[in-house]
């Protein structure tokens, strides 16, 4: 790098702060804080300590109290991503100064890092069965804040620190709105200088780019049926359709029954108009060969939840031997830079990379408002 003054300990050490400046989603998770001493490899699994959930009873005079024990439960955590930004030393090389550096290097690659890792977390949606809205329709009214509100409610979610991530298309429809484009009458103009959406119902409000968008596998789908009857609390049916093409991936939605179901992993493609050994989450409750199946199509999968819904950890990575790497971390997010050289291109190299993972804790406690 043409300006030598900056060294990788310093680099890492700007980049870090850039890169948790950008971040949306990890920071409304539920975050194991514990740090390991010792460096960590992709592929490595941890505990982590699961949010103590407790349950409010009446209290009856003739039978006493009933007691809850406090167990915090540790739950295996996988670090099973890294996020990375590999550049050549000499694509930096113009930059002379801290400004150009800053310019051209350290906030882009902290802002593609963070939205790598935004996006990989908001597709827990997967696990989430909970829907609200209309699939290919943009959340625009404040009825979709009231819906989210009220499948949570209808869940026993926390009250407390709700929030909700939306995508582009519904944070520009929702700081449009009327109650909040006037909020300035009432001496709250936030809305209009930051174009922010702030607290809405009871949810504080985000934007991010990572909301993905869910691709459902199914071609065509006419008169689909359980195929079988099913036990209670069974988590594998079969479906039979007369037009039952494609396959259900991962994060597609059924409605058996009124109830709402996530599957839970590929199935196969359907043969014969029907889907044999279809996971679900949660469990089924009793049915009976022939009850009505409805398939949620594609949709943007905003998400609601409280913060115990989804949890996020990142652990340090090992540093490599014989080249200069750093390793800095701050409030439970760790980043490493690596200085090497690439002998059979013959070139320096410069790597910023996050070991991370993301596990969902509680699906109860989110929902998917669809866009």
């Amino acid at each position: 790098m043409a300006n030598q003054m900056i060294s990788i300990k310093e680099l890492a050490r700007l980049t870090l702060p850039r890169l948790l400046e950008n971040l949306v989603f990890p920071n409304l998770c539920y975050r194991d804080l514990e740090q390991d001493i010792t460096g960590r490899k992709l592929g490595d699994t941890i505990q982590i300590r699961k949010p103590v959930n407790l349950v409010a009873h009446d209290f009856d005079p003739n039978t006493g109290v009933t007691n809850q024990n406090i167990n915090e439960d540790t739950v295996d955590f996988t670090l099973n991503r890294i996020a990375t930004v590999d550049v050549g030393i000499e694509a930096l090389e113009g930059a002379s100064s801290m400004e150009t550096l800053e310019q051209v290097f350290i906030q882009p690659a902290a802002a593609a890092l963070a939205e790598k890792i935004n996006q990989e977390g908001l597709r827990l949606y997967q696990d989430i069965p909970y829907a609200v809205g209309t699939a290919g329709t943009t959340p625009s009214t404040l009825s979709d804040f009231s819906a989210a509100r009220k499948a949570l409610n209808l869940n026993k979610a926390p009250v407390s620190g709700r929030c909700a991530v939306w995508d582009a298309e519904a944070d520009a429809a929702f700081t449009s709105l009327d109650a909040l484009v006037h909020a300035d009458k009432a001496g709250q103009n936030e809305a209009l200088r930051e174009g922010s959406i702030g607290r809405v119902m009871g949810f504080d409000n985000y934007m991010s780019q990572g909301v993905n968008r869910h691709e459902t596998g199914i071609t065509a789908a006419t008169a689909v049926k359980v195929n079988g009857a099913v036990e209670e609390g069974a988590d594998t049916l079969s479906l039979s359709g007369t037009t039952l093409t494609g396959k259900l991936v991962k994060g597609d939605i059924l409605t058996i029954a009124g109830k709402q179901y996530t599957v839970t992993r590929d199935t196969e493609t359907a043969a014969n108009n029907a889907i044999a050994h279809v996971k679900v989450y949660p469990a089924l409750p009793a049915l009976q060969d022939k009850t009505e199946v409805t398939f949620t199509p594609s949709h943007t999968a905003n998400l609601a939840f409280c913060p115990m819904a989804f949890a996020f950890a990142t652990r340090p990575l090992v540093a490599p031997a014989g080249v200069e790497s750093y390793v800095t971390g701050f409030n439970g997010v760790n980043l490493r830079v690596v200085r090497g050289y690439d002998m059979q291109h013959k070139r320096e190299l410069l790597s910023m990379d996050v070991l991370y993972g993301f596990k969902t804790l509680y699906p109860e406690l989110a929902v998917r408002v669809l866009g």
